[in-house]
């Protein structure tokens, strides 16, 4: 998580893209390790396997890539950190392994370019931006209307790179490994100008968009892990400690989720009512055919809207779209605030100056934190449990409500904890020609904008179907 800002920083400068094979080499050697142990070596609960489905459809696409057939991006799903290291497991070791199992003849290394958030340099770390770089990856500032650099190189990429790209087209981790964000518009978009690029070069490569899902299932399920980490959340939130209550594991344990979320939210309402000024009715009008689940979650949706609309005052940006869309628009503001490109030289400032500087970046970054509790619960559904009551979603919920106590209580370390060692499931889904949909949409724009939306909702229900 990262540390509070006290001060405000120079601009977040644009990491070019700089790949290094031995770099690629060494990171594909650790990638072992980091996946069973990632940043806590003493705490033995990582990915332990991984598995792959219809891995032969890849393998077949890297041939005709190689051949110069086929440009092709990979739409891989984002529920959890640790899926780019499980991304770089299946093009490194499974894709090969399969190759060679099916007669496949390929050219190494099967990799590939991929687009990362400049955030993560910001909590991470400047060695995670210089490591990325080495190995393909290009920094895009989310939310931000045009990162001219950042598309121009993803473009230049995917048309002439050595490499496909990898993109996650929901934008961010949303903690589920059974709901699908809604997608952004970036990758159609990119699809149909490369397909636009090559016809201008006189190319005959056909242009797809592969999706790929990524889930996670703990190897035993942690009902310990879970009860502890449930305990230590009711007492650092001030609710009583339910005491060895009976009945069903399931229902003890979607009973203590429901009464910690129930608290939660009651005192975050009184929070913004009380602190905030917002106007949050004690009740919430529903249909009287509504279940208590649907009634909390429309208290926790008009929870999340006030939440935004705190940070959306303060940095004038208006409120317009989803969740994520808000959210979006609230980090690149808060960014503005904080990364100053208006102060070239901020050592050169008066110290008048540098004062008033560094108590707008403190106060952007505590009203960016309404906009990241909001974040974590973007994908929370009333039935996410209900309908598979496994100890993944119990663990996910439950995970996404310690993020949320974190957050406020400012804790940095340990970090989020580790319920137990889990395996990663990685299905490729067929391949969506975009090559076809941009020249039946040319010379029309109204025809061009409709395709490219069509092929994002295209996109999406793939990714739904291949996690259901």
């Amino acid at each position: 998580m990262p540390k509070s800002i006290h001060s405000t920083q120079p601009p977040l400068k644009f990491i070019p893209q700089q790949f290094n094979p031995l770099i690629l080499q060494i990171v594909r050697w650790l990638l072992p390790i980091g996946l069973r142990f990632r940043t806590r070596p003493w705490l033995p609960a990582g990915i332990v396997n991984i598995e792959a489905k219809n891995v032969e459809v890849l393998a077949e696409l890297y041939q005709q890539f190689q051949a110069g057939k086929t440009r092709f991006l990979l739409a891989f799903r984002h529920p959890e950190v640790e899926d780019p290291m499980c991304m770089l497991y299946l093009l490194s070791r499974i894709v090969p392994k399969v190759a060679r199992q099916e007669n496949i003849e390929l050219q190494y290394p099967t990799h590939s370019y991929f687009l990362y958030d400049r955030g993560m340099t910001v909590w991470a770390g400047d060695w995670l931006g210089w490591l990325f770089s080495r190995v393909g990856g290009v920094p895009v500032h989310r939310g931000k209307r045009l990162d001219r650099q950042a598309i121009q190189t993803a473009r230049e990429l995917f048309a002439n790179g050595k490499f496909p790209i990898a993109v996650a087209p929901e934008g961010g981790t949303n903690g589920h490994s059974g709901i699908v964000s809604p997608l952004e518009p970036g990758v159609s978009q990119l699809g149909f100008w490369c397909a636009e690029d090559l016809q201008k070069a006189n190319r005959s490569e056909t242009v797809v968009i592969v999706p790929i899902a990524i889930q996670y299932r703990y190897v035993d399920p942690p009902w310990l892990k879970l009860d502890e980490l449930l305990t230590k959340l009711e007492a650092d939130s001030g609710l009583p400690v339910m005491e060895n209550p009976q009945g069903e594991r399931e229902e003890i344990y979607y009973q203590r989720i429901y009464r910690l979320g129930e608290y939660l939210i009651t005192e975050m309402e009184e929070f913004y009512r009380r602190f905030y000024h917002q106007d949050i009715p004690k009740t919430i009008s529903t249909d009287e055919s509504s279940s208590p689940n649907e009634v909390l979650i429309n208290r926790l949706h008009c929870l999340l809207d006030k939440s935004l609309q705190v940070a959306e005052q303060y940095f004038g940006v208006q409120a317009q779209g989803n969740f994520i869309d808000r959210c979006r628009r609230l980090e690149e503001a808060g960014w503005n605030y904080i990364y100053r490109e208006d102060l070239p030289n901020i050592s050169a400032l008066p110290r008048f100056k540098r004062g008033l500087a560094d108590w707008i970046a403190q106060e952007a970054d505590l009203r960016m934190r309404h906009m990241r509790i909001v974040e974590s619960f973007v994908a929370v559904t009333a039935n996410y449990i209900q309908e598979k009551p496994t100890a993944e979603r119990f663990a996910e919920t439950t995970l996404l409500i310690f993020d949320m106590l974190s957050r406020i209580k400012d804790t940095t370390l340990p970090g989020r904890p580790r319920l137990g060692l889990r395996q990663a499931q990685i299905t490729i889904g067929e391949p969506i020609s975009v090559t076809e949909r941009w020249k039946n949409s040319q010379g029309d724009r109204h025809a061009s904008r409709q395709s490219a939306s069509n092929l994002t909702k295209d996109l999406q229900i793939a990714l739904e179907k291949m996690i259901s």
